[in-house]
C-alpha cells in the first residue's frame, strides 16, 4: 500500500512563500503522476498542479507564475513551492498520486493558511 506524508503547511502572510512536500512510501509504477489539489470549506476540491513521470506539469490558472512543482524521483516526493501568496489562498492542500496499474492515493492534507 502506497502512503503519502505531506508537510509544509502553516500560517504565512501575504506576500509570502511556501513550499509543501509530499513523500510516498513507495513507487509502484514508473508511469505516474503526483499533484497537489487544494479545498476550502463548501467548495469541491481544486488542482493546483500537477506533474508526471515523463515531466509534463499543469497548473491552474489561479496560481500560475506564483507556483512551481517538482520531484525528486530517488526520493518519491513531490514539492509544491507557492509564492506572492494570497488570502485566497488558504485552504487545505492535498497531495494526489496516481499510478499506472495500481490507482490513486490521496494524502491526508495539510492546511495553509494566508493571514495577517
Amino acid at each position: 500500500q502506497v502512503q503519502l506524508v505531506e508537510s509544509g503547511g502553516g500560517l504565512v502572510q501575504p506576500g509570502g512563500s511556501l513550499r509543501l512536500s509530499c513523500a510516498a512510501s513507495r513507487s509502484p509504477a514508473s508511469i505516474n503522476i503526483m499533484g497537489w489539489f487544494r479545498q476550502v470549506p463548501g467548495k469541491e476540491r481544486e488542482l493546483v498542479a500537477t506533474i508526471n513521470s515523463g515531466g509534463y506539469i499543469n497548473y491552474a490558472d489561479s496560481v500560475k507564475g506564483r507556483a512551481t512543482i517538482f520531484r525528486d524521483n530517488a526520493e518519491n516526493t513531490v514539492y509544491l513551492q507557492m509564492n506572492s501568496l494570497k488570502p485566497e489562498d488558504t485552504a487545505v492542500y492535498y497531495c494526489r498520486c496516481w499510478y499506472a496499474n495500481y490507482g490513486m492515493v490521496w494524502g491526508k492534507g495539510t492546511l495553509v493558511t494566508v493571514s495577517s
